[in-house]
């Protein structure tokens, strides 16, 4: 059975489609959405619901890869796509590994005909799906993830439909790096409250300087393996440090 799917390195950027003024605006009112979108999980589900206004597709999803190297997946249009992500993500192959490991868009014209992956075919049919579309979401940083875009038609992606899936994957992969940064930092400056806070307990109670109290909490911390924030947030609920 022949191979017709194709894979597009992620060095190779799509020709841009033809009707440029209607595309500009629609990138305009997406990195608004995006800008104005709180969290992850709403940035990619704007995403999600663009891709299908704007691409010959049925369904679309966003899977993301967490620090652990994992895959999870915040945002579908269907639950058709969670549970072709959930095939993949549990052990079996498919596209979405080969675009999150080789960093490229993968194409898959007719499921029907692809050779490759065949128990992921067979789930794929099984669902409806006929036609496939993968794009690596990625920064300069590294990989963040992929955008699916899944048809029940053959042969549903044509070349401008490429185009402005990998214009619309670099700006989701911009989007959601930068989400994560503003939550990395939330947490951060939380942890310091907290860590504050449960110093402030111990210097009163025990009459420590600031680096005793901190001291304190440190090696509660390590001799109990729970985080610093973890051991602040036990003393203040508690008024007491955690047994160990």
């Amino acid at each position: 059975m022949a191979d017709i799917s194709q894979e597009l390195p992620d060095a190779e950027e799509p020709a841009v489609r033809n009707d440029l003024g209607q595309t500009a605006e629609f990138f305009s009112r997406l990195a608004m959405e995006m800008h104005e979108a709180d969290g992850i999980e709403e940035t990619v589900q704007a995403v999600v619901e663009y891709a299908i206004q704007a691409l010959n597709c049925e369904y679309a999803g966003v899977a993301l890869r967490t620090s652990g190297g994992r895959l999870e997946i915040p945002a579908v249009t269907d639950p058709v796509v969670a549970e072709i992500y959930r095939f993949q993500t549990a052990g079996g192959d498919g596209p979405l590994v080969l675009c999150m490991q080789e960093r490229a868009t993968v194409v898959v014209p007719d499921v029907v005909l692809d050779a490759r992956w065949l128990d992921w075919a067979k789930k794929v049919l099984e669902l409806g799906v006929r036609s496939v579309l993968d794009v690596p979401l990625w920064t300069s940083a590294g990989p963040v993830g992929v955008l699916g875009l899944y048809s029940r038609r053959p042969d549903a992606f044509g070349p401008d439909d490429i185009a402005v899936a990998y214009i619309l994957a670099r700006h989701a992969a911009v989007a959601v790096a930068s989400a994560r940064r503003e939550e990395h930092l939330k947490v951060a400056i939380d942890a310091r409250k907290l860590i504050g806070q449960a110093m402030g307990i111990l210097m009163e109670r025990y009459k420590l300087t600031g680096d005793q109290a901190f001291q304190v909490l440190r090696r509660y911390s390590q001799d109990t393996n729970t985080k610093l924030r973890d051991v602040a947030q036990q003393l203040i609920d508690s008024r007491r440090l955690p047994s160990g």
